[in-house]
């Protein structure tokens, strides 16, 4: 019996020190190889460079706003492929007129770095600033974060005033997700990357939308209830039913948020 106990002790802590070792590289899953913006659907898209605070140069995408009355919506994009992926988004809200900035962030779509929460806070305030710079005020500016990207929108509107915050499949913070994922083992005492949203969204006071799929099995559902509620009004909340964290945009989800632009400006 001590044989066995000591050995399954030894593979468990094998497991765990290869959780640690490995965590950002299972959290960040950039895709390189980022195309002309015009070969994805976005022709009036321009390159935007930003210089960080450690000195990386990032490119993001963005396509202008049809007329000074509308906002420009920052996306911050979840953990996996790059911005080319969420092209079909820009598009959708370029078409309705808004101004849209796909968020480069480094390591991803060949930016130079590597993904790490202090880096893209750095990636996302540079951005801004950058935005701010060609005439885009914060107060013009709606920030988009889905899932991942909500650590880096939360934190950032909870800095500056914006128009209005946006959050597709958000968490309180990325330790309770990892938590619900590896029970067995102390996420909490390990991660390095920890995105707590909890705390940020409290201070900040712009109009809030969060859409949650109600068969989300990567962020439960019961995360961004958690999350909305922390939340100060003005607040809107929509569960999709049957949406998961994937597909939630085949759901609808895009529809919401264009609609919650559209009350906006009413």
């Amino acid at each position: 019996m001590t044989t066995i106990a000591l050995g399954a002790l030894a593979v468990y802590l094998l497991l765990l020190g290869g959780l640690f070792g490995c965590q950002r590289q299972m959290m960040y899953m950039p895709i390189g190889n980022l195309p002309a913006p015009a070969d994805v659907g976005l022709p009036r898209a321009n390159l935007l460079t930003a210089r960080t605070s450690d000195g990386l140069e990032l490119i993001s995408w963005h396509v202008p706003a049809l007329d000074d009355e509308r906002p420009t919506i920052v996306l911050f994009q979840g953990n996996a492929g790059n911005i080319s992926h969420r092209a079909f988004i820009a598009k959708a809200l370029a078409e309705a007129g808004y101004g849209v900035v796909l968020a480069g962030y480094r390591g991803y779509g060949g930016n130079p770095g590597s993904p790490g929460e202090p880096g893209l806070l750095a990636d996302g305030r540079a951005l801004l600033d950058v935005l701010a710079e060609r005439g885009v005020s914060a107060e013009s500016t709606a920030l988009m974060g889905e899932s991942l990207g909500s650590g880096v929108a939360v934190r950032l509107a909870s800095e500056r005033p914006v128009a209005a915050v946006i959050l597709i499949s958000p968490f309180t913070s990325a330790v309770d997700v990892a938590a619900r994922h590896y029970p067995i083992f102390p996420v909490r005492l390990l991660m390095t990357d920890r995105f707590d949203n909890l705390g940020p969204i409290r201070e900040i006071d712009a109009p809030l939308l969060v859409v949650h799929g109600d068969a989300d099995t990567i962020v439960p559902t019961e995360l961004g209830w958690r999350l909305f509620d922390a939340a100060s009004d003005p607040k809107s909340l929509e569960i999709i039913p049957g949406a998961g964290h994937n597909d939630i945009y085949q759901y609808g989800a895009l529809e919401r948020v264009l609609a919650f632009l559209r009350r906006l400006q009413d």
